[in-house]
């Protein structure tokens, strides 16, 4: 019954959706707006749900003293300093939450984006190296692609390159991006279906 119920419960709302989706009819809207105050009333207890699961993780590897369990403790720290300072001061400016949020929060951000920005340049170069007749078509039209973006490109070749840059963007590039979005939307409906068919059921965990 535990993996009944969630099967149906699954598959009902599914093709209730899909109802209200492609159905433009008053009980359509009606069962939409009584989902939303539903999800409004349930997402703070799905929220202390979060809490407590991170904090059941975080305190098992404190408790087992595991490697970088220092961490651990670090996160926990946060989340609960954090959210008591909101609670307890406000999230004006001025209070204990906007200080960690400004002086803690958007530099840890800012950092994570500047490290990604090495990550993204490191895979560029693996993906743009000439090593096929794909690869090359690859690396010239990013090359190009480049060069009309900045100024130091525009100076040497012209205006030539922007309209160059542009073609590449509109009609090879466009044409990727449509048969890629196609292929994820068929996907988005094959696995839909089978969901709502009861067919995959891995996200009940249980490894069937």
């Amino acid at each position: 019954m535990k993996r009944t119920l969630p099967l149906i419960i699954v598959i009902t709302f599914g093709f209730l959706f899909v109802g209200y989706t492609f159905i433009p009819h008053q009980y359509s809207q009606d069962f939409y707006d009584w989902y939303m105050d539903w999800i409004k009333a349930l997402s703070p207890f799905g929220v202390i749900l979060g809490i407590m699961s991170i904090t059941m993780a975080h305190t098992a590897r404190i408790q087992r003293r595991v490697a970088n369990w220092p961490y651990s403790l670090v996160t926990l720290l946060g989340l609960y300093f954090t959210a008591a300072s909101g609670f307890i001061w406000g999230t004006q400016e001025g209070t204990p939450y906007m200080w960690i949020f400004k002086n803690i929060q958007m530099p840890m951000g800012a950092t994570m984006f500047a490290l990604l920005a090495f990550y993204i340049a490191s895979a560029a170069y693996k993906a743009f190296r000439a090593r096929s007749a794909e690869a090359t078509v690859l690396l010239v039209a990013a090359v190009i692609v480049m060069l009309g973006q900045v100024p130091i490109g525009i100076t040497i070749f012209g205006e030539g390159i922007t309209d160059l840059t542009q073609w590449i963007l509109d009609v090879p590039n466009l044409a990727s991006k449509r048969g890629i979005a196609l292929g994820v939307g068929l996907g988005m409906v094959a696995t839909s279906l089978r969901i709502l068919l009861g067919i995959e059921r891995t996200y009940l965990g249980g490894g069937e």
